[in-house]
């Protein structure tokens, strides 16, 4: 189960909620437990690059084993490691 530390409970970070991400940006998925998470719980803390936006959401190729795999994510659950 993902839990914030006392000191951040209840806090959004808006910045995060409306960041723009790029084609091709190296992400990381972190869910944020103050959210509903509409991705599996599996998918934490991995790495993916973005593919595109759809709406809100930006499309994520993660690599499974030898498949790429796509999913939506929400901005607040990613978080930008570099290139």
């Amino acid at each position: 189960m993902i839990t914030k530390k006392v000191r951040t409970k209840g806090k959004l970070q808006l910045s995060r909620y409306f960041q723009e991400l790029k084609k091709g940006d190296s992400i990381a998925v972190i869910r944020e437990p103050s959210i509903r998470a509409s991705f599996p719980k599996r998918l934490q803390g991995r790495t993916g690059v973005v593919d595109g936006k759809r709406g809100k959401a930006y499309i994520i190729k993660i690599k499974d084993q030898d498949k790429e795999k796509k999913f939506l994510i929400a901005p607040i659950h990613l978080r930008n490691v570099g290139k």
